[in-house]
């Protein structure tokens, strides 16, 4: 009898998990561009937005994006928030880097290279995504 009573008193703790799923979400963006022809500079994407209303605090971003050549020596991408960036690794992949930033707030791909020198002519970005998961 005691082990189904605990066992009664516990199910709305178990359904606790449910009831904070229920307010997360997703959002997804892409865009194509900017140019890539000098070291030194960081250009951006253009701005990657919530398609609507996105209320609460990012907890993961995948990203993605596509080169029209291989990348250069010296890339450097970083994914930002307003103020806030992070570096990212490769092409493809995730951060919990912008954690606790709006869910609504624009985000950027940011593109540099270090060192110095021309870069191969005709370098652009022809895709970015990042796909926000919020609570």
């Amino acid at each position: 009898m005691r082990r189904w009573c605990w066992a009664v008193m516990l199910m709305p703790l178990m359904a606790l998990p449910l009831a904070v799923d229920a307010s997360s979400g997703a959002w997804t963006a892409n865009a194509s561009g900017p140019s890539l022809g000098v070291r030194g500079n960081w250009l951006l994407t253009p701005a990657l937005r919530a398609p609507s209303s996105a209320p609460g605090n990012i907890s993961l971003v995948y990203w993605r994006y596509q080169l029209s050549r291989p990348a250069p020596s010296g890339l450097v991408v970083r994914l930002c928030a307003g103020d806030r960036c992070v570096e990212i690794e490769g092409a493809s992949g995730s951060t919990r880097g912008l954690a606790n930033v709006a869910a609504e707030e624009t985000l950027h791909l940011a593109f540099g290279f270090q060192g110095k020198g021309a870069l191969p002519p005709g370098l652009r970005v022809v895709s970015s995504e990042v796909t926000v998961n919020y609570q």
